[in-house]
């Protein structure tokens, strides 16, 4: 099985590059949605709760609002957070990779070069958008401030970095045909070569 992570700036494109993977019968398995998972276990709860204060936390999981402000601004804690939800992603984004029958899987995960688990991967691809159009849109799908966008971008890695360090580069800047045509010119080298 070959493993490629996907990522790119908040507000890039990723899961429009993941709904084209699919459509591609290309397992995609999300690693913000296992966490999302993760969040409602009773043993992370409780550590979130004594690390942060009970107020971070819910019966159905996190306090979502209160949980981005704190990690947006305080780069310590969400150094926390990161350590008691990243060990349990990895382990179940293992779990549901074994449990795939297939020659090519894809792990879509955000934080892919800042977690340096692209050293895990046969090869990445990072989803890449003018800063102003991933402002846009994000403002435009979660109801954030401008200001508010900026401060989650700046807490990434920056988006030339990310271009840099990928195997390979899909610029969704213009339609959707063209961005699947990069999308199916990637899958078919990866197919083609096995690497």
């Amino acid at each position: 099985m070959k493993r490629i992570g996907l990522t790119g700036s908040i507000g890039s494109g990723k899961s429009t590059v993941s709904r084209l993977l699919v459509k591609r019968d290309i397992p995609v398995l999300d690693a913000d949605q296992v966490a999302r998972e993760v969040s409602t276990f009773p043993d992370v709860l409780q550590k979130v709760s004594e690390a942060f204060g009970p107020e971070y936390v819910t019966p159905e999981g996190f306090n979502r609002p209160k949980i981005a402000e704190l990690v947006f601004h305080q780069p310590e804690a969400r150094q926390t957070l990161n350590g008691i939800i990243h060990p349990r992603v990895r382990s179940r984004m293992r779990e549901l990779e074994e449990a795939l029958q297939a020659d090519l899987v894809v792990q879509d995960i955000p934080l892919l070069f800042e977690s340096n688990l692209d050293a895990l991967m046969d090869a990445t691809i990072v989803v890449d958008a003018p800063l102003e159009e991933r402002i846009a849109r994000v403002m435009a799908r979660d109801g954030l401030s401008r200001e508010q966008v900026l401060s989650r971008d700046n807490s990434q890695m920056p988006a030339a970095e990310k271009r840099q360090k990928a195997t390979y580069v899909v610029f969704n800047d213009g339609s959707l045909e063209h961005l699947e045509t990069q999308v199916n010119r990637i899958l078919d080298a990866l197919l083609k070569s096995g690497s």
